[in-house]
């Protein structure tokens, strides 16, 4: 008996393996038939819309999407791209249009109508319907796409500047694991600035201890401080919040040097002030300071002593605009025959630096003469280069 049971053991498999063989070929069949049939059904004009988007023409891939879209008025995927890509090309009519419909639609449920609806924001967004876009953002907080919303509504309170809501939604997308402490300290600030220029001095204070408490390396702050010590008239306090930037970001310190120097001054320490910003430049060579000691040097110690202090930190870290600075004051020492020549090459060198001696964004490199402390072209807080910079 067991050597029989040895045997079939053998055998099985050797009988079964054409029938094993016969379902794999069928099984093969099957799966190339149904691709087949797939490849059939799938609409010329989406390899047209395809190829049109891969020549970056837009408006040909809309129009054979369109086609397909009239075929397959309920297809998900189809119309959430139709609508994207009309917003794209700023038909914010055509997509809100699509959009609505396919939201209203009674088999789109669930997390596919939140993501038509954070679509259709978008589109309200672009279209300038800000009101309804804020409605629909708000409305998705308790779905899938809720930090997405978050992150949109973010964006609407900067450009409305209505820092207290963005506030609201930093803290809020702040607890989804990502840290909005660094743009929450910048809300505080544009509120402190906002009190200071009302010389709501009681409010600003506590607008920049806020902001310190968020973040205890923002330097706004301090300056904003120093501001506001300044205008109270408490010199010495000022000259400590401009100080203190020195630790928190010590590029920052080119921005209130005059400040600073004017805070020495109301207290008759002019020539400290002075020390104090040229030792600031000697130990950073990279600070924007070399025209503020310029001249308080020239109206503190004379002409002669201004030249040697500006010659000296020029020479330490030469640059466009020091190399400007320095032919103006050596021009009076030249020879006459080489005076002319000199003068043409500092009028050279200063249409350079008008030109291309500014501040850029660290993020997405756009320049401008002016400071701006969100980037008014990738919507970034603090990327500017806090010294002008050759570009």
């Amino acid at each position: 008996m067991t050597e029989q049971n040895e045997i079939w053991l053998w055998l099985v498999p050797i009988v079964l393996l054409p029938v094993f063989f016969a379902m794999g070929w069928f099984a093969a069949r099957v799966d190339m038939k149904t691709v087949l049939k797939q490849a059939k059904s799938v609409p010329e004009q989406f390899y047209r819309s395809l190829e049109a988007l891969v020549d970056r023409n837009t408006g040909k891939a809309a129009r054979h999407l369109a086609e397909i879209s009239d075929l397959q008025p309920n297809s998900y995927d189809l119309n959430l791209t139709l609508g994207k890509l009309y917003r794209l090309r700023g038909e914010n009519d055509k997509a809100i249009h699509l959009l609505r419909a396919l939201a209203a639609a009674p088999d789109i449920v669930g997390d596919k109508r939140d993501w038509v609806r954070f679509e259709l924001g978008q589109t309200y967004q672009s279209a300038g319907l800000i009101d309804r876009a804020e409605q629909i953002f708000l409305s998705l907080d308790g779905g899938n796409t809720a930090k997405q919303a978050r992150e949109v509504l973010l964006n609407i309170y900067q450009q409305d500047r209505d820092w207290e809501k963005a506030i609201a939604v930093a803290e809020r997308l702040s607890r989804d694991g990502q840290n909005y402490q660094f743009e929450i300290a910048q809300f505080y600030c544009e509120m402190a600035q906002a009190a200071l220029f009302k010389s709501d001095f009681s409010a600003a204070r506590g607008y920049v201890r806020t902001a310190l408490e968020a973040n205890k390396k923002c330097a706004r702050a301090n300056m904003i401080l120093g501001d506001i010590e300044q205008k109270q008239g408490n010199f010495g306090a000022a000259t400590d919040a401009y100080a203190a930037i020195e630790k928190q970001n010590y590029a920052y310190l080119s921005m209130v040097g005059e400040r600073l120097y004017d805070a020495y001054d109301a207290l008759g320490r002019a020539r400290e002030g002075l020390d104090v910003l040229i030792g600031y430049m000697r130990t950073f060579p990279q600070l924007d300071l070399l025209n503020v000691i310029y001249e308080k040097s020239l109206l503190l110690n004379g002409e002669a002593a201004a030249n040697a202090t500006a010659v000296e930190l020029v020479r330490t870290k030469p640059d466009l605009n020091g190399v400007y600075r320095l032919l103006g004051l050596q021009m009076s020492d030249l020879n006459p025959a080489w005076r002319a020549d000199a003068d043409m090459v500092r009028g050279v060198i200063g249409r350079q630096v008008q030109r291309g001696w500014m501040y850029r964004c660290r993020h997405c490199h756009f320049k401008s003469q002016v400071y701006f402390w969100l980037c008014p072209a990738c919507n970034k807080w603090e990327t500017f280069t806090p010294n002008r910079i050759e570009v």
